[in-house]
């Protein structure tokens, strides 16, 4: 799939334990160094899956940047993380790379709290430009004289946080170094004589020092001040465009533009990384990468490769576990769901940041391809484009991976909710997500929204009240809705039930009992099911109430107050952090009407979760069925009176 290193050359990777190591080498060893680390980056993925064809495209300029710039002391911001496989390698993780994602192993995205070579979190993408300018303006402030270079791209450019940053590295004074990593997005420029010639000369070594030296002089003398400085700028960039027949953003916010280069040549890219580290001023570098690059199945289909899970790396072939037989994922139910009510409602329209495969919206976008929008990486947009669809009689269904949805809060509050439109949210990937970590958990929210006045929020049982949520939230006359479900299979094999409606803050009883309640929301209350009947079998003088609450907004009164004069004990489930969800809501019914019941509430403790599998943090965060048994006797074995 890729070509194999000569026999007989020696390995350079394995001596290479910080980019000190690399640094060491001349520069017609790194496209060695190159081949071994995107070999490497194949094996391992291979067999610890990840994402994948992302970090292969940045190889070259991985290596490149560690061998021109003086890291850790200067800072490489990555965006988004997982285009930093090759980083972790090269900054001391090699040998513990095999660990990455798993529990107590390397983290799925770059931290600080994990090596002093990863700069800041990058989980979230677009943040890049606004955070390396943070530093770069903090550095010029405390004169420390570190570079700061924001490394954006797989789509990353297209949010909106993107541009705020670009916007203000304009006109702060700063020395940011910006590199654009296109890997065929929207901005895109042709390669040519004149922009080649242009490239090499704008990034030589003597250009730079003799335009250095004119405007030092100039600066001097007082013919250039900071108004003029920024004149010129402009008029170079404007004669740059008329000459290539060009132009870009960039250089109409006067940010100086490099570019676009081969970013798959490692020595080209050390030479103009090195001409241009010391200029001054914002300027960004734009470079031209395959996703995949190195490996033909990724190189053919990126968005497949992005994170292919096991795969022989030999033949390309993904190993694709037997599901025949297993309930299908959550996803995938959504998205036969909203190809089913596409079918029969025209107004239904489909909404996904960036995610079509991810959420499965690449289901009804196959029929109905002029009424699905993914409009890249920008959840607030998103919201807010779902916000103009429903004013104008629209039903968008508006498909955002949970920890997502947090950043565009501002946008469902000031733009659906506020106006009482009828947008409807389906929150993947909420709860506890496995492998991705902290900055994938959906553990907000359910906290975050409850407080937003006019908002209904649901989370199904199972499969079949998933389907009759989504069928309910389109029916006329429903404001804003949110549905949130986890990532993964439910427990349903004869999912295709008929979609019938469900009376918005109802829940249901599961399960009748006399000695405790467990009230819960979403799919976690299976966990208590199992955890119930085990405690039955082994105590058949108990009998324990089960309430799937389904409405977190407006919750089932009905319940609450039957439950809070039935019963001295209760217990709430969530897969949500534990302040300010269901557990929360509960208390406060009780509280407000007086009810003294004891209450212990299970859900995601007030601390960050890292990484390992959905079943491994469940243990950990005292959420899965054994915890709850645990909670459950507990609360029985020093109950003395009964109920």
């Amino acid at each position: 799939m890729m070509g194999m290193i000569e026999e007989g050359k020696e390995n350079l990777l394995s001596h290479i334990d910080t980019p000190a190591d690399l640094r060491k080498l001349d520069t017609a060893q790194l496209p060695q160094v190159c081949q071994e680390l995107r070999q490497k980056i194949i094996d391992e993925v291979s067999r610890n899956p990840g994402h994948f064809a992302s970090s292969l495209g940045t190889v070259e300029l991985t290596v490149a940047l560690h061998y021109v710039f003086n890291t850790p002391d200067d800072r490489i911001v990555w965006d988004v993380g997982h285009q930093a496989y090759g980083h972790k390698i090269l900054t001391g993780r090699r040998d513990v790379f095999h660990t990455n994602r798993k529990l107590n192993g390397v983290r799925p995205f770059p931290s600080p709290d994990e090596s002093p070579y990863d700069s800041f979190v990058s989980g979230h993408a677009s943040n890049s430009i606004s955070a390396a300018l943070g530093m770069a303006v903090a550095d010029r402030k405390s004169g420390n004289g570190r570079r700061v270079v924001a490394v954006i791209g797989d789509g990353a450019m297209g949010g909106g946080l993107a541009f705020e940053g670009l916007n203000n590295a304009a006109s702060a004074d700063n020395d940011l170094l910006i590199i654009l990593n296109d890997n065929n997005m929207s901005i895109s420029c042709s390669v040519g004589g004149m922009s080649t010639y242009l490239t090499h000369l704008q990034t030589s070594l003597p250009y730079n020092k003799f335009r250095y030296y004119m405007a030092r002089t100039m600066s001097r003398i007082g013919l250039l001040d900071d108004k003029r400085r920024r004149d010129i700028i402009r008029k170079n960039n404007r004669l740059k465009m008329k000459l290539t027949n060009q132009q870009n953003i960039f250089e109409g916010m006067d940010i100086r533009y490099f570019g676009p280069i081969d970013g798959h040549n490692v020595q080209n890219l050390v030479r103009v990384l090195k001409n241009i580290r010391n200029m001054h001023g914002p300027r960004l570098l734009h470079i031209h990468t395959v996703k995949g690059k190195g490996y033909e199945p990724a190189e053919k289909e990126a968005s497949i490769w992005h994170a292919p899970g096991l795969f022989d790396k030999e033949t390309g072939e993904r190993i694709i576990k037997c599901t025949d037989g297993m309930p299908p994922l959550f996803q995938d139910v959504f998205g036969e769901t909203l190809l089913e009510l596409m079918r029969s409602n025209e107004r239904i329209l489909g909404i996904t940041p960036a995610m079509p495969l991810g959420c499965s919206m690449n289901i009804p976008m196959r029929e109905f391809p002029g009424r699905c929008f993914d409009v890249g990486i920008a959840e607030g947009h998103a919201v807010t484009f779902s916000g103009g669809l429903a004013r104008e009689g629209m039903t968008p269904f508006c498909n955002i991976y949970s920890s997502f949805m947090q950043r565009a809060y501002d946008n469902v509050i000031h733009d659906v909710a506020l106006q009482r439109l009828g947008v409807v949210f389906c929150l993947d990937r909420a709860g506890l997500v496995g492998e991705d970590g902290p900055t994938h958990h959906g553990a907000f929210d359910l906290a975050y929204l409850r407080p937003i006045p006019g908002l209904t929020i649901a989370s199904p049982f199972d499969e079949c009240e998933l389907r009759r949520l989504m069928y309910t939230a389109q029916l006329p006359g429903q404001g804003p809705f949110v549905i949130r479900y986890p990532r993964g299979r439910g427990v349903r094999t004869d999912w295709r039930c008929p979609l019938e409606p469900v009376q918005v803050g109802t829940g249901r009883a599961i399960k009748e009992g006399r000695s405790l309640a467990v009230l819960s929301i979403g799919p976690i209350g299976n966990l208590a099911l199992e955890a119930i009947g085990k405690y039955e079998t082994e105590h058949p003088e108990h009998s324990i109430a089960l309430y799937d609450m389904r409405f977190l907004k407006p919750i089932d009164t009905n319940i609450l107050s039957a439950v809070g004069n039935s019963f001295s004990k209760i217990i709430t489930l969530e897969n949500g952090c534990v302040s300010g969800g269901l557990g929360s809501a509960v208390a406060e019914y009780m509280a407000d009407n007086s009810l003294n019941p004891q209450i212990r509430r299970i859900g995601i403790p007030d601390k960050f979760i890292q990484h390992g599998t959905v079943p491994q943090l469940l243990e950990i965060c005292g959420m899965d069925a054994g915890a709850i048994y645990n909670v459950i006797a507990e609360m029985l074995n020093c109950q003395t009176n009964g109920i």
